[in-house]
């Protein structure tokens, strides 16, 4: 009876349309246009202003934060001006009080950070989002006089993000991608809190967001010499929000909130998502893109927001409950991170022009041009993915289609041991909108579920959020 019902779900009519290819042409062109040679001059250039101290010359056309930022925004104009207008590029800025730093400045400090976004054609408002910072800092945080080169931290990945908008703008995408000039990273991820609380208000429906926070350097200051891998950091679920004041709350609305905290971790532990949220599934999807487009990458996906005890720009992002990661070098090299420029021991000690492989930056940005491209070209994730076949042999999963199905296609649904870090299995569904795993029990596996476009791109998995009860 079993092998009737699998062989009607194959020959359904839903099922029965062939899938799309797995890999998309342009995305290969995308990652073979980037340049390292590119990437060099932006992080000479971001170099030659001397320092990007956060606290720095604001005024000066030459040196300090003001010049670089001007700068950026500069190149992003030039961008659009070659594709005919097309990025809109704009400062969006926040002033933090006295002592909202980590150094406990005296006086407000005006954070500027550089946005620049290409409009999707058809799903305007879901947004990828590629970011560098633009500020660098040495052994003193507060030091904004003597010289912070910062050609790795964060050069790189400023230079890479300036990069990418050169290449995807040759491109028309479903959705919006939005490249950021992050401001005040070393004084307590300011721009990001910035940006992130606007695109709340605003509603921008951010689908990912690649933080690229060192990319160039190959040479660990623990001796090994790695060009080839690269880490992405991410979360395993986002902090559960509660929308209410706690010090004008009334005693039902904390007893409230306090049910709705239960019910949310009631409903995560019911479903297994301790390692599915939906940064960890960002991550993922970075790792299948390195492995589909980029020659001699190997992505190592560490279980953590960012490295321990230390945090990056995307981390305002995920704590609002965004997708985010962030990408980096695999080894770090301590002696040329916020270290004042000098020679001790024989040790040539600052963050320099020197320590910077330009090639492997190159590889890095063209990981995250690809990783963009896929997500704006793909079709919104499913929603509503709800799982069941309690006490059966079977496993069900079900699930709505995205609200954008210009160029959809279908679906792939997905399925792994409970121990993989890595979805192992897959299956095409057509239009179909649910399915049954003949054979397979719930308790063995986590199922999960991507809309696919008709030129072969995906959206990330989508991980199930709810039971379907028997």
């Amino acid at each position: 009876m079993r092998s009737i019902i699998l062989s009607a779900v194959l020959t359904s009519p839903l099922l029965a349309q062939a899938p799309p290819q797995r890999e998309d042409p342009r995305i290969h062109e995308i990652v073979a246009a980037v340049s390292a040679d590119r990437i060099r001059a932006d992080i000479e250039q971001l170099v030659s202003f001397g320092t990007r101290n956060t606290m720095s010359d604001t005024l000066s056309a030459t040196r300090g934060i003001g010049a670089a930022r001007r700068w950026i925004k500069a190149e992003f104009d030039r961008i659009s001006a070659a594709c005919g207008g097309c990025l809109e590029v704009f400062y969006l800025s926040e002033e933090f009080p006295a002592g909202s730093s980590r150094l406990r400045r005296d006086e407000p400090t005006n954070i500027v950070n550089v946005v620049a976004i290409q409009r999707g054609t058809t799903d305007p408002n879901r947004m990828v989002i590629m970011s560098g910072d633009i500020d660098s800092r040495i052994t003193q945080g507060g030091n904004a006089v003597d010289s912070a080169p910062g050609a790795n931290d964060n050069a790189s990945g400023m230079a890479g993000t300036i990069e990418a908008a050169r290449v995807l703008t040759n491109y028309r995408f479903n959705g919006s991608i939005v490249y950021l000039g992050l401001a005040g990273e070393e004084q307590g991820l300011w721009g990001g809190q910035t940006v992130a609380r606007v695109a709340a208000e605003r509603g921008w429906d951010i689908t990912a967001v690649l933080n690229n926070d060192m990319i160039g350097n190959v040479e660990g200051v623990n001796g090994v010499v790695d060009n080839g891998t690269a880490r992405v950091f991410s979360d395993g679920n986002p902090p559960i929000l509660i929308d209410f004041d706690p010090d004008t709350a009334d005693r039902e609305v904390l007893l409230g909130a306090l049910q709705q905290f239960t019910r949310t971790i009631g409903a995560r532990r019911s479903v297994g998502s301790d390692v599915d949220g939906v940064s960890r599934q960002l991550a993922r999807y970075v790792d299948r893109i390195a492995d589909q487009y980029v020659r001699n990458l190997d992505i190592i996906m560490v279980y953590r927001l960012d490295r321990f005890g230390r945090g990056g720009h995307h981390t305002p992002f995920a704590n609002r409950g965004y997708p985010a990661v962030r990408i980096m070098e695999t080894n770090e090299n301590y002696d040329r991170q916020h270290q004042d420029i000098r020679i001790e021991d024989g040790i040539a000690y600052g963050d320099v022009l020197e320590g910077v492989d330009f090639d492997y930056a190159r590889k890095l940005t063209a990981l995250n041009a690809a990783t963009l491209a896929s997500l704006a070209w793909a079709p919104a994730a499913p929603g509503d993915v709800r799982v069941g076949g309690i006490v059966r042999a079977d496993a069900r999963l079900s699930w709505s289609a995205p609200t954008d199905t210009t160029a959809f296609a279908g679906y792939r649904v997905y399925w792994r041991l409970t121990d993989s870090p890595t979805w192992d299995h897959s299956r095409w569904m057509g239009l179909a909108t649910d399915h049954v795993f003949d054979g397979l029990v719930i308790d063995n596996y986590y199922f999960g579920v991507a809309a696919v476009g008709r030129n072969g791109t995906e959206s990330p998995v989508a991980f199930p959020s709810g039971i379907m009860r028997p």
